[in-house]
């Protein structure tokens, strides 16, 4: 006899038996009517959203259950693991839990909040996962205590790698072709040294490239003093409030961002080019490197420090700046001397902003020089709706009637956007 859960994903069962499968209602074990929550949560639009409800407010106990039985489906663990989703009772047993994929420990690190990495550090799997443990390391909610704890710990995964005292007893004659190409790079590197030298000069020359251009922009100091004598009271007011970007590290990142490891220079064993591999690596750790170190440069700053950066800071440290929960550092960003259209093009679709920058926006008449700016800010669900009404009589008719259509933005603008476009085209068809 099938299982509900296989009635359901054949789209079999009658929608009052749905309406209690998205409730938990059903006659079935307690494992299975989780996992018919989870997959209404994550495929059916019609009953997802009472399935999410029903999930977030199931039995502690079963939940948990759920979490540590290894029989449990991948499904329903990533589930209770996503960020939106996760329950901080069950992050133990979750964690424990081998059918979880490693892959989503990873994902889960980088974005992992304080209590989770509290959490996550007294796991013995996490303990012993590298990858895992190198993005806690660049998780910027972690603690210095924590932060050399996670040092040690990789160090102590690194250590067994080279120290083969067993391998040593065992075959003795493999030793000495081990032994001797460890003392040759170190007599062949003097020899080689020329040749080494450029790969050096090379990869600092973009890091002593970076700081000039950074001088460049920090320019004079009259927008900031400007800027922090006209907001004192609210730089008061938030006293030391750290970064906290709105949606989320994880979202800030991307769900396929990892810090690349040094996991590719352990498995070369030719003893002939020892050297070469180091240069060749180095050139790889710049591209992630650039983004993980501006969010860790922003994460160790205060509020005046983020201003100033917002102001003076390049466009990858305003693009994370703007989505501060800070409102007077977001709103810091839009004052900045270097601050491009496009820039503001984008911040104006963003949905991952405060409310107070997308009015400030409009406030800046420059801004509103720029079409794309005020579409964007009418078409964007997050914008307020008095403001996108206001803006609206802007647009030009084939925006309005896209907008019409837009199940994303309220029913308001979409009616107003639809009577507007329908007057435009009577008085062009008048003409």
């Amino acid at each position: 006899m099938a299982r509900t859960i296989d009635q359901i994903r054949a789209s079999k069962l009658p929608s009052n038996m749905m309406q209690f499968a998205a409730r938990g209602a059903l006659q079935v074990p307690a494992a299975e009517n989780i996992e018919i929550l989870v997959h209404l949560a994550r495929h059916n639009p019609i009953f997802g959203p009472v399935a999410r409800m029903t999930l977030a407010g199931w039995d502690e106990k079963s939940s948990v259950a759920a979490a540590a039985d290894p029989q449990t489906t991948i499904e329903v663990l990533e589930y209770f693991i996503s960020p939106d989703n996760l329950r901080p009772p069950l992050l133990p047993a979750l964690i424990e839990n081998p059918s979880l994929p490693v892959d989503q420990l990873v994902k889960f690190a980088i974005g992992a909040s304080p209590e989770s990495i509290a959490v996550m550090l007294k796991s013995k799997r996490v303990r012993l996962q590298r990858n895992v443990l190198e993005n806690l390391k660049s998780n910027p909610f972690l603690k210095k205590e924590e932060a050399e704890e996670v040092k040690k710990l990789l160090a102590d995964l690194k250590a067994p790698a080279p120290v083969q005292a067993p391998a040593a007893v065992t075959d003795s004659p493999k030793e000495a072709p081990k032994e001797v190409p460890k003392e040759v790079p170190k007599e062949a590197a003097k020899e080689i040294a020329p040749d080494v030298e450029p790969a050096k000069s090379s990869s600092p020359a973009p890091e002593s490239a970076a700081p000039s251009p950074n001088a460049d922009e920090w320019g004079d100091d009259e927008a900031l003093d400007a800027y922090l004598k006209e907001h004192a009271q609210d730089i008061a007011a938030e006293g030391e409030k750290p970064f906290k970007a709105i949606g989320g590290i994880l979202e800030l990142l991307g769900e396929d961002y990892y810090p690349i490891t040094d996991e590719a220079e352990a498995p070369e064993p030719e003893p002939a080019e020892p050297v070469a591999p180091k240069p060749v690596a180095k050139p790889k750790l710049p591209v992630p490197a650039l983004r993980e170190n501006a969010l860790q440069k922003i994460s160790h700053l205060d509020v005046k420090g983020r201003i100033q950066l917002a102001l003076k800071g390049n466009k990858e440290e305003r693009s994370l700046l703007i989505r501060d929960g800070t409102k007077v550092v977001a709103l810091a960003v839009l004052e900045a001397p270097k601050l491009s259209d496009g820039e503001v093009e984008k911040f104006a679709s963003q949905k991952n902003v405060l409310e107070s920058v997308l009015r400030q926006i409009p406030l800046k008449r420059r801004f509103m020089k720029n079409y794309k700016v005020v579409r964007n800010l009418v078409a964007n669900p997050r914008t307020p709706l008095d403001l996108g009404l206001g803006l609206m009589k802007h647009l030009l008719s084939a925006d309005l009637k896209n907008i019409s259509a837009n199940k994303d933005v309220s029913e308001t603008v979409r009616k107003l956007a639809l009577k507007m476009y329908k007057q435009k085209e009577e008085q062009a068809n008048k003409k």
